[in-house]
């Protein structure tokens, strides 16, 4: 029978995934203690017949550098009579797992910041925002610790400040230092020091004034251009946008900036682009409702997922290059979509639509299958587009 024995490495192992698991709750003051990780129990028999890695087991454990921390026991044997062998490790606290793996700096710091912080606001103990970002807030430069602190007590003195970010008297803060993490960071303390729930907006939990959304489009016909005093290429708030009394009789949405740049004139249509996931916005624009429209996106889940929302905006938008057909004719142009998309709850796409995308996602024509819209030929991608375009009903006024 084979001898279960814990080597000093064995320890550490069992110890760093037993820490990696559990340490932010630890600092949190959770935690069963003392923390027993038994070594081996090996019999006379075992002992007698592999000598060798018995002896071995022993030594490594006699170099521990917290015998503090190892306790040994005396085993009577008829054959070898009595015997020292390292029986368990006993760890006192959290701390004594940090130092055994490395991490007692990283495990102090982490300490310190958490007790600072609920010292300041005493809503944060044992709060899960605050237990879920420990090792993040470990890994903060000291700078940027005490940034985020006069963050967090600026905008709690100040709750409805009506300031856009750049605008906040706070040494080094603007728009780049807030970045998504750090402002994902922001909200669940915030959130979690105001005792409210989840869902709110960034700008609104902390009473920011938040950028105009602005999005671009191109008024592809030169009588549409006339119209908004013959620009063709707008960048503009959505607010404005919605202003405009423009007549289009199609529309176009395409993901990339660059496809939409390169987009041919067409007679009656306006194109927008680069509005991801946030192309549910076009609800917004009154003079587009009831108009037919086109989305061109990647052929990925994200792509699906955008065009769900396009639909969801847009009920008449129909998509254009995203079928089986245009995936499979272009397979030297995939590439792997980095993350794919989780939600399959996708309403509003068609069964075909429906089809593909289930299709990527159980990664039926391989793993994690993408194909950007720009890799298609442009002559034949501008070819079906125009033929879309055509077949699509004018709005009938």
């Amino acid at each position: 029978m084979a001898i279960r024995l814990l080597f000093p490495d064995d320890a550490r192992s069992w110890l760093r995934r037993r820490y990696e698991r559990q340490h932010r709750s630890w600092i949190a003051g959770t935690g069963s203690w003392p923390l027993a990780v038994s070594l081996g129990e090996p019999t006379e028999r075992q002992v007698v017949e592999d000598a060798a890695l018995i002896r071995s087991w022993v030594d490594a454990w006699s170099a521990w550098r917290d015998p503090e921390q190892l306790h040994w026991e005396e085993r009577r044997w008829p054959r070898l009579g009595s015997q020292q062998l390292p029986a368990r490790l006993r760890l006192e606290s959290g701390a004594d797992v940090a130092r055994v793996v490395g991490e007692s700096a990283r495990w102090q710091l982490a300490g310190e910041r958490y007790d600072g912080l609920v010292q300041r606001w005493s809503t944060l103990a044992g709060s899960p925002a605050l237990i879920r970002n420990l090792d993040l807030l470990a890994d903060y430069a000291a700078p940027d610790f005490e940034r985020l602190l006069a963050l967090i007590l600026w905008l709690e003195q100040n709750p409805r400040s009506g300031h856009y970010l750049r605008q906040l008297p706070i040494a080094g803060m603007d728009t780049k230092w807030i970045d998504g993490r750090r402002r994902g960071l922001v909200s669940e303390l915030f959130r979690a020091i105001r005792g409210e729930g989840e869902g709110d907006d960034f700008h609104e939990l902390c009473g920011l004034r938040q950028a105009p959304h602005r999005i671009r489009m191109r008024v592809l016909c030169q009588r549409l251009r006339r119209q908004v005093g013959g620009l063709g290429d707008i960048e503009a708030p959505i607010e404005e946008l919605a202003a405009l009394d423009l007549q289009p009789e199609r529309i176009v949405i395409v993901e990339n900036l660059e496809t939409g740049i390169a987009l041919p004139q067409h007679a009656g249509c306006v194109a927008f682009m680069k509005l991801g996931t946030g192309v549910s916005v076009l609800a917004e624009l009154p003079w587009l409702r009831d108009r037919p429209a086109l989305y061109w996106g990647d052929i990925d889940t994200h792509g699906f997922a955008i065009l769900d929302r396009a639909r969801s905006a847009l009920p008449l938008a129909r998509s254009v290059l995203m079928d089986e057909t245009t995936l499979l004719a272009h397979r030297a142009w995939w590439v792997e979509e980095a993350e794919p998309h989780r939600d399959a709850d996708l309403p509003h796409l068609t069964g075909a639509e429906r089809a593909v995308f289930d299709r990527l996602r159980a990664n039926l024509w391989g793993q994690a299958v993408r194909l950007e819209q720009e890799r298609i030929p442009w002559p034949a991608a501008i070819s079906t587009l125009r033929e879309a375009l055509e077949a699509s009903s004018p709005f009938v006024r």
